[in-house]
């Protein structure tokens, strides 16, 4: 599939992560205020598996094979920090059952049901698309096994 990229965009990968109770796990970058999917940037040549994988260990530690998140949708939306672009995301599936910690740039980790309102600041690419999906999700999801 040949790409056809636009200045103002930025391509990357990120993740849907889900625990068993279907609360949505967001992050805040350091020197941020919006909330949204960990994850990150496609390098020149990566996949977006790759890409993903390698953003989920940098940020919360994750250790997580290829086959491990499922492709759910691909999505475009105005981007949260960066004035003038927009961001295309493949988003990914990923189900998790135990705590994680914020490294790298993540200052902020926090579960957040997508059913219920809250007052934090979110990116547009969570507000309109990740958490309409989650929410979708929530009820057909079995448990996570990891």
């Amino acid at each position: 599939m040949t790409v056809n990229r636009q200045e103002n965009m930025l391509y990357i990968a990120t993740a849907l992560i889900m625990n068993d109770e279907g609360h949505v796990l967001l992050v805040r970058k350091r020197g941020t205020t919006a909330f949204m999917q960990a994850g990150g940037k496609i390098s020149a040549g990566e996949t977006p598996i790759v890409a993903l994988c390698r953003e989920l260990n940098e940020e919360l530690g994750l250790n997580l094979e290829e086959s491990e998140p499922q492709f759910l949708e691909s999505f475009i939306a105005p981007a949260a920090h960066e004035p003038g672009f927009f961001v295309e995301a493949q988003c990914y599936l990923v189900r998790l059952s135990h705590p994680v910690r914020p490294q790298a740039e993540i200052e902020e980790v926090i579960w957040l049901d997508p059913h219920s309102p809250s007052s934090i600041i979110l990116a547009p690419l969570t507000r309109d698309s990740i958490l309409p999906l989650a929410r979708q999700l929530r009820s057909s999801l079995p448990k996570a096994v990891n």
